[in-house]
Parts: C-alpha cells; structure tokens; sequence
C-alpha cells in the first residue's frame, strides 16, 4: 500500500482509482490526510472548520457500500473541503464574519450536495476572506492562510484556504467560487489548477439573483485532470437555475490529449496594453508559453478588444454588492470591512442608465469576444498581475511601480475575463527564480469549457510544473 505523504500527494483521480479497486480504503485515505491536517494545518491555517467524526462515519459507510457491491460515483471515497461561504447542512458556515461565527445552515447548497452525491467525504471548510470579497483570504474571525510555498505570503482569494490545503495534501479536492479571479487567483498563487467555467455550467442554487452570470461555482485540484474528474460531478442542468446549461457532465469525464496538432493559440502578455503585469510575471511566462509550439500549435501575440469591460465587471460587482450587502453596511457599518462598504456604496449610486449602459456595453464586448474566438482556439495570459505578497497586506497598492487605485485593480488580469462570460483555467505556469508559483491563465471562447482544460493538461504534461510540490518541512520564511 502507498506511504501516507504519498497517499496525501497523489492526484485525485488515482485516488478515487485505488478506492475504487479496494485496494486503499477510504477510511484508510481519510486518516491519512487527517493526520496530515493534524501536523500542517496549524501554521497554514487553511482549513477552519473541521469535523474528524463525521468524516470517519461517512468513509466507513463509503467502504461498507463498495463492499456490498453497491454503484458508486465518481469522488467515492475521496475526502473534500467545501468553501466557508457555501452552506453545508449541520455544519458552521461562517462567510469569514463575526456575524456568522455561529451559523449552521439547515441543508447543504447545490455544490455541495453534488459533491456528497458523487460519493466525497465532507472533512470541513476553507478559509476565505470575509464574505469572499478580495483576491486575499484573510478575516477577524479566523485570521490569514499562509502560502504553502513561503510561509508569510498570501495564498491569495478568495478561494485561498481551498488553494493552500490542495498545494499541502490537506485534500484531494476542493471546490470555490470566482466572480474576479477567485478560483484563479489562489490557483496561481498556490501552485494548483483552478477553473472558472462558463456561467450556467455549475449551476449555483440557493442564489438571491439567479440571472446573474458575474460570480460563478467551481471547481480546484492539483492536476487538469482532478479538475476535470470534479467537473464531472459538478457540471450539469438544474431546473431552478435559470442560466443553467443543458449539458450534462459526461464529457468532461473523458481522456484528455497530450498533443496540440494545429492549436491556434493567442498570448496576450498584458491583455493588450489593458493591465500592467509584475515583469517577474512575464518573464517567467513567456519562457513557458513556447511549450505550445512544441506540442504543435502557432502561438501569435493577439488580444480581443476588452474595451469596457472594466465599466461591465465595476457596474454589475457594485450592483451585486449592494444588493447583497448594502442594508447590512448602512446599519451595522462597523461590521463590514470597509472595502465592502465602499463597493456597496458605489451600487447605491447606480441608475438605471448606468445598468442600461454596462448590459449594452457586455453584449458589445461578449461580441467581439466571439469574433476573436472565430480565429484562435485559446487565449493565453498571466493569471495574476503580481507575485504572491506578504499576508499583512490587504491588497497591492502598486504593480511595477504604477499605483492601484482600490482593492479591484490589481486583479484585473482575471476581472476582464470574468466580464467576457469565457471559460478561464488557470494552472501552473512557472517559478520564478527564488521559488514563488507563476500562474498561466488559459481562457476558452464561450461554452468551450473542456477546451481550456485540454490545452492545460497537455501543457501541464509536458511542464511538469504542478508536481513540484512545496516543502513544508523546512523552517518558515518569507
């Protein structure tokens, strides 16, 4: 049988393989990456809820039923973290506020009862910021996560406590959320691979604004291919979603290619002239994006035009904000992290000319964007703009020396792409010489979701830069 660290480093889908083949049992795996949580969790401080107990009941019933022969799903067995700010049933979801730190919702939401469906072994909850707003997962309640890879630095957000407990073999698999870069972002800064897919593809439900297409449901693993086996369970219809797409997840349970014969590949290094980019960044991604001609595809240096989708992301994030949090800012004002009231406060403002104005400005650029799409396959672009940076620090004020002017723009690598409704998958794409993660942004025309995890996982075979796993042994530093 596999060593417990190999257990706690291998990729999911061998996992769910040897549970499957009864040759690890699930209890087995579970105890593995408990102890695991037990020896490293402390100092990363990713996950924040944990319930050993309820854990250990449910492998025991996962291995009891493959021993009576009973049809088992895809994550049978595979033990699993749920993001703090989606509702798990009998269990303390916090949103990272005070004002949740007692919170037990009466019933799993959609995600998670998916992943309970498909045979996972809930262990407990990530870290996020508060109310996931920031590409930083730090809070009053819980505190920061640290990055894996440098003790210190931020593992990013706000799906960052997921990110950090996949890069240390806390679990195998994890599932988040992005509406600017919160999948990608600690994806990037951890090392991992990160989806966000194409609105209405993990259908999200209870959600207050059901047609909104801004934040979206995902998936995070180590590998494209653990990322494609959670699509398969995540993907699909619900009827009382209502941007929810047809299509059922069957393919994205298929094989995945290691070649790109004929890929027409863009590479918009600073999407065009429209985000500045930390030249540590660039370099180490421009080095990497010439795997893709050895794997058979052209790469041209090419970018959609984005114009407006600053307006589009700033108009609908404010408006999502208010709707969401601007009652509870105005009369409990100092229960908010200020950058919260700030973007509620911008919603308040909104007219119905300024909403007019963004929906009209999003179809003009959902336009182009599917022109541009018509002559390339995939666009390639850095994932995140700077480097991962010392925890104590809310956000970037500058990037290569340019100021950034609230806690939004230093993400806007990964918000442009959100307003275009593209699928975006970010996966390992580089270190820079002293050992910090680069992420490679690879983003898909609209719907073509398992596109963009067919281009990561042949880069990803080919690179290899995933399975460089952090040392956790070794004395903190920054």
């Amino acid at each position: 049988m596999s060593s417990v660290e190999d257990l706690c480093t291998r990729p999911a889908t061998e996992l769910a393989a040897l549970v499957r083949a009864r040759e690890v049992s699930a209890r087995e795996l579970l105890e593995a990456h408990l102890d695991r949580i037990e020896r490293l969790n402390p100092a990363l401080n990713a996950i924040v809820t944990l319930d050993a107990e309820g854990a250990r009941a449910a492998a025991d019933a996962a291995d009891a039923a493959l021993a009576a022969g009973e049809d088992v799903g895809p994550l049978h067995g595979l033990p699993v973290a749920h993001k703090d700010t989606h509702a798990t049933g009998g269990m303390r979801t916090t949103w990272g506020s005070p004002l949740h730190a007692d919170t037990v919702p009466a019933r799993d939401e959609l995600v998670v009862a998916r992943l309970k469906a498909a045979g996972a072994i809930r262990i407990g909850k990530t870290n996020v910021p508060e109310f996931a707003a920031g590409s930083h997962t730090f809070n009053t309640l819980f505190g920061a996560t640290h990055n894996p890879y440098r003790h210190g630095l931020s593992a990013g957000g706000s799906s960052g406590g997921a990110a950090a407990a996949l890069a240390a073999g806390l679990v195998p698999l994890a599932e988040g959320s992005d509406m600017g870069g919160s999948l990608r972002n600690p994806a990037a800064f951890c090392n991992v691979v990160g989806l966000r897919p194409t609105p209405g593809r993990v259908p999200t439900y209870p959600a207050a604004m059901g047609w909104s297409q801004l934040s979206v449901q995902g998936p995070l693993g180590r590998t494209v291919g653990d990322v494609a086996l959670l699509m398969s369970a995540l993907a699909g219809p619900d009827p009382r979603v209502p941007i929810s797409l047809g299509d059922g997840p069957a393919g994205f349970a298929a094989p995945l290619p290691t070649e790109l014969a004929g890929l027409r590949v863009a590479w918009a290094p600073d999407l065009g002239g429209q985000v500045t980019v930390d030249p540590a960044i660039t370099s180490v991604l421009a080095s990497s994006v010439g795997v893709f001609e050895s794997l058979g595809a052209t790469v041209d240096e090419a970018c959609p035009d984005l114009s407006g989708a600053d307006e589009v992301f700033g108009t609908l994030r404010a408006w999502l904000f208010e709707a969401s949090f601007g009652e509870l800012s105005r009369r409990s004002p100092e229960k908010v992290k200020e950058s919260i009231r700030w973007n509620a406060e911008l919603g308040a403002k909104l007219t119905g000319v300024d909403l007019a104005r963004a929906e009209q400005l999003h179809t003009e650029l959902y336009e182009r964007v599917v022109g541009f799409f018509e002559r390339f396959d995939v666009l390639l672009a850095p994932t995140t703009q700077v480097l991962p940076f010392p925890v104590e620090v809310e956000y970037p004020t500058e990037i290569a020396g340019v100021p950034q002017d609230d806690y939004l723009e230093w993400m806007r690598s990964c918000t442009l792409i959100s307003a275009t409704g593209c699928p975006a998958l970010s996966l390992p794409g580089g270190f820079t010489p002293d050992g910090l993660p680069v992420g490679l942004q690879v983003i898909g025309a609209p719907r073509a979701d398992r596109r963009v995890l067919e281009v990561g996982h042949a880069f990803e075979q080919a690179t290899g830069f995933g399975r460089q796993r952090p040392d956790l042994d070794r004395p903190a530093q920054r």
